[in-house]
């Protein structure tokens, strides 16, 4: 009799525990499970590589995007802004704050450089100072896509980078796509910054790449995210980060966007799918996938079929190299610390490509839902 009743009891509780665990996991925060990531962007627009490279990792059903921080560097830090709110917008994820950084490098200015020039030679690529496209810092310039109703938060970009990695330590990956000098500030501010971090992903730097691209041909070393804000990268590349990985010029150069791409991304019915359909075009011969490849390798590393460890620095004197790329191997590192970096060469191309494009064309993950 009493066994008879020590057994119902244990098949009640049995019953009541999974009751609890299924309800416990209707409960739990989908988020959870994704992997956390805040863009620091210096986000032209509309489209582009650096807005196509922050709809790559918003799109991904395994990404928690915490924040869009920005920094000059393609454009001015205003219309960057405006553009990066109007495209969450269009896209249906005004939950994702963005954030105002650096309107300005640390030390480089824009006189300066032309002086630079004046002595060594042009720079093909100026970013907002190109004298083509330039106007104004707090000019908004062209708004194709339309003006943005929304706001940028109030918190600047460092602060809030700092706030983040305290509030989830060890877990935040910092994607780079511009020059660094919201992430050399975010340092300045807070010296555990870096080590906070899960890590540091970035497209930046040029070792060796091999093509006939004239802006790469005379100085393979030059790559406009390193060299706009040579102290900031200096700064970043020293600091305590537990990894670093690099998409540099080398492999960003063996892809292309190509009016096939637009067509199939265009053919979609995702809001991503028509804001790129819409609005991007073809930029000149070389049409370089750059941030995109950046966000994609992160998203599956399995898309890059060779990569090296290398140290990494940027050259500061104030000569015709300077903000050039340093690279160096174990045999002939500084004896002054310097970070091992793991820097990509190849790529599987296709592989990417369907990436890029099934992404862009899937539907938008909204916040709070896997």
């Amino acid at each position: 009799m009493r066994l008879g009743r020590f057994r119902r009891f244990i098949a009640i509780a049995t019953v009541i525990f999974v009751t609890c665990l299924l309800a416990q996991s209707q409960n739990q925060d989908p988020n959870k499970s994704k992997r956390k990531v805040i863009i620091d962007q210096d986000a032209a627009g509309p489209a582009g590589t650096d807005q196509q490279a922050i709809l790559l990792l918003i799109q991904s059903p395994q990404t928690e995007v915490l924040g869009i921080t920005v920094v000059t560097g393609d454009a001015w830090l205003t219309e960057e802004v405006a553009h990066t709110l109007r495209m969450l917008e269009l896209i249906g994820r005004t939950d994702i704050p963005v954030l105002g950084g650096a309107e300005y490098p640390l030390v480089r200015s824009k006189e300066e450089t032309e002086q630079w020039e004046q002595r060594y030679g042009s720079v093909m690529w100026l970013g907002a100072w190109t004298p083509r496209f330039y106007h104004a810092p707090r000019e908004l310039g062209a708004m194709p896509e339309g003006k943005p109703t929304t706001k940028a938060a109030d918190e600047d970009a460092a602060h809030f980078l700092v706030r983040m990695v305290h509030k989830y330590p060890h877990e935040i990956t910092i994607y780079e796509g511009g020059p660094m000098t919201n992430l050399a500030l975010a340092i300045s501010i807070d010296p555990e910054f870096a080590s906070l971090a899960k890590e540091l992903v970035f497209m930046g730097a040029s070792l060796n790449p091999q093509t006939p691209d004239p802006e790469f041909a005379n100085n393979p070393r030059h790559e406009f995210n390193v060299w706009f804000d040579p102290e900031a990268a200096h700064i970043v590349l020293r600091a305590p980060w537990k990894k670093i990985v690099c998409t540099p010029v080398d492999i960003s150069v063996k892809t292309r966007m190509t009016q096939d791409l637009i067509d199939k991304i265009k053919a979609g019915n995702s809001p991503a799918a028509q804001y790129i359909g819409k609005y991007a075009r073809l930029r000149g011969s070389y049409n370089y996938l750059w941030d995109e490849l950046t966000s994609a390798a992160w998203l599956d590393p399995s898309l890059i079929t060779k990569k090296e460890n290398r140290y990494m620095d940027v050259n500061l004197d104030r000569g015709p190299g300077y903000g050039d790329t340093l690279t160096w191997t174990d045999r002939d590192k500084p004896k002054r610390d310097v970070q091992t970096v793991e820097v990509q060469f190849d790529l599987d191309t296709e592989k990417f490509y369907k990436m890029f494009v099934d992404l862009l064309t899937a539907p938008t993950p909204q916040p709070g839902k896997p």
